[in-house]
């Protein structure tokens, strides 16, 4: 079996053209070659095929037999490679999956209702797994385990793909009439009182346990929790404070009764991005689910 590595498959288009019009001049037309180059090319077909492939025949050109026997195979693996070559055609509606998304209940309150309703419009047949964000999400995005995460990864290996999907920011709040804590907050007073801290691990540190140590200060964390809605859902009957993403109070303040103070400490904004696998650089159905969540976070909008 001869090696195709040391063959020109463009021979296989000359070949397909030469058959079917039995002459020189009008494949060499049709490629837009000179037919000095054709006639090149017919010469390379017969060296590589041990056959005269078109010989002279009265005033035109006939096919020899091996050559007519050649003709469909040839077509055959022409329309072929033609497929395989050809850009892909890509319909969400009618696609059957279920896709893994992993973030936190914080960015599931403030993406996913919206983006599950774009998901059974464009692809009815598309199911979603959201899926908690754990130390090994990481890996999990390298192995295959998950399609997609969003959150915080100012540790992100670099081979991983990311992008921006939308800012957030700090802000405090309380309980309504809550009896220390007025319109401004001052410093003194946010550390003066009680705070709630969301914490996975169950760690009462966090990113402004950290910022106030640079500080030189500290603040009381009396209760910890695993997920931000249960904090949130705490704050109206607690004294305590709960320092938390500006988006996501906005988005369950209606159900949620708190107030709303800005954090006396310097806590800039941050970015929330989208990752993937490099391997999924190549998928359709892929790029589109990534390419539908950023839609759904560019609807939000600016933060409040």
């Amino acid at each position: 079996m001869r090696d195709l590595s040391s063959v020109d498959l463009n021979l296989l288009v000359a070949l397909d053209l030469l058959l079917e019009t039995r002459s020189v001049r009008e494949a060499a037309r049709r490629t837009h070659v000179t037919p000095s180059a054709m006639s090149h090319t017919l010469g390379r077909l017969r060296d590589l095929l041990g056959d005269p492939v078109l010989v002279r025949a009265g005033r035109g050109m006939v096919a020899t037999a091996r050559a007519e026997a050649l003709a469909e195979p040839v077509r055959a693996v022409l329309a072929d490679a033609s497929r395989v070559l050809a850009p892909v055609v890509f319909d969400p509606a009618g696609l059957v999956r279920r896709f893994r998304l992993v973030s936190t209940d914080h960015v599931s309150t403030i993406l996913v209702g919206d983006l599950e309703a774009r998901l059974t419009r464009e692809a009815p047949g598309v199911d979603l797994d959201v899926v908690p964000l754990q130390p090994e999400t990481l890996e999990e995005l390298r192995r295959g385990g998950v399609d997609a995460a969003i959150g915080v990864f100012p540790d992100a290996p670099p081979e991983l793909r990311a992008t921006a999907l939308f800012d957030d920011r700090f802000v405090t709040v309380c309980r309504e009439g809550h009896p220390r804590v007025g319109p401004e907050l001052t410093l003194d007073r946010y550390l003066a009182e009680r705070h709630l801290l969301v914490s996975p691990r169950g760690t009462p540190v966090g990113r402004v346990d950290r910022e106030l140590a640079a500080m030189g200060s500290t603040r009381r964390v009396a209760l910890t929790f695993p997920g931000f809605l249960s904090a949130l859902w705490h704050v109206p009957q607690s004294d305590a404070l709960l320092t938390v993403s500006s988006r996501l109070v906005a988005s369950v303040r209606p159900r949620i009764p708190v107030q709303v103070l800005e954090t006396p400490l310097d806590l800039p904004p941050y970015t929330l991005v989208l990752l993937w696998a490099p391997r999924l650089e190549g998928s359709p159905e892929d790029a589109w689910f990534r390419s539908v969540v950023r839609s759904v976070a560019a609807d939000l909008g600016p933060i409040g």
